[in-house]
């Protein structure tokens, strides 16, 4: 493993590109291998053991790759399969997400924040439990929103139809007293707009890109893995169909990108 070796990210789909976005903001100089598992989004609504098995099939692709780390950009694989991949490939850096519970319990002057997350999400022993170490004062009201992850997937971020998805769960949780939101999806950052819309001014929305970011580089320069070059590559795969994903990155990435298969043994 070198410096110059790439960092692997992957998502269900395009989620995981809010991370990314936010890697290349804040280590522009390294390489990033993405892969959207698109043939099996979303994660959300799969059992935890096959999110677990299809974690480790990609973990396994990213160091043939020679990856230098790993960020499982997505709150439902973080939560089913974090552990066991970091008993895998224990001298991989390994980076999960999980929603921004803590800076939320912190900024609440209500004393409740809302989470919108996908149900695989909402629904595992690794939420509650970051639930009762960060922000065991605090009302926790969970929002299970998979419509918003199949609106990114097929790229409505703006709009009539956007509008009407996100205006109903953020007005519940409005209602019920949250005075701070928590993005618990790296999906939904690309509806931020529109949440933001209907949440009205002055609403926190907290998302886990830049920290995820800066854990990373954290744990890059510690090792001595951060790279002395750059600008770094971008490459994108998909055990999907390349061409939507090159379609989907470049629009919600605001540059023309190519993307190719995955390889038949890591679908």
């Amino acid at each position: 493993m070198l410096s110059e070796s790439p960092i692997g990210i992957y998502d269900s789909g395009v989620g995981g590109l809010s991370v990314l976005r936010a890697i290349r903001d804040a280590l522009p100089q390294e390489s990033l291998l993405y892969v959207a598992d698109s043939a099996h989004v979303p994660y959300g609504e799969k059992t935890p053991q096959f999110v677990a098995q299809r974690a480790a099939t990609l973990a396994d692709y990213f160091v043939s790759c020679r990856a230098k780390a790993m960020v499982v950009a997505c709150n439902t694989a973080t939560a089913a399969a974090i552990a066991q991949l970091r008993q895998r490939h224990p001298g991989l850096v390994i980076i999960g997400v999980e929603p921004a519970i803590k800076p939320a319990a912190h900024l609440t002057q209500s004393g409740v924040v809302g989470v919108f997350a996908t149900t695989g999400t909402l629904a595992s022993a690794k939420f509650a439990a970051l639930v009762r170490r960060e922000a065991p004062e605090v009302r926790i009201l969970l929002q299970p929103c998979p419509e918003w992850v199949r609106l990114v997937e097929q790229g409505v971020l703006h709009g009539p139809q956007a509008e009407a998805a996100v205006r109903g769960p953020v007005a519940q949780l409005r209602e019920a007293g949250a005075d701070v939101l928590v993005l618990g999806c790296t999906h939904f950052p690309f509806l931020r707009e529109a949440i933001e819309a209907a949440a009205g001014p002055g609403v926190p929305l907290l998302e886990t890109g830049a920290p995820v970011a800066r854990r990373l580089r954290h744990q890059l320069q510690e090792r001595g893995l951060l790279s002395a070059g750059g600008p770094g590559a971008l490459r994108l795969q998909t055990s999907g169909a390349a061409g939507a994903l090159a379609a989907q990155a470049s629009r919600l990435l605001g540059q023309a990108l190519a993307a190719d298969a995955l390889a038949e043994r890591w679908r």
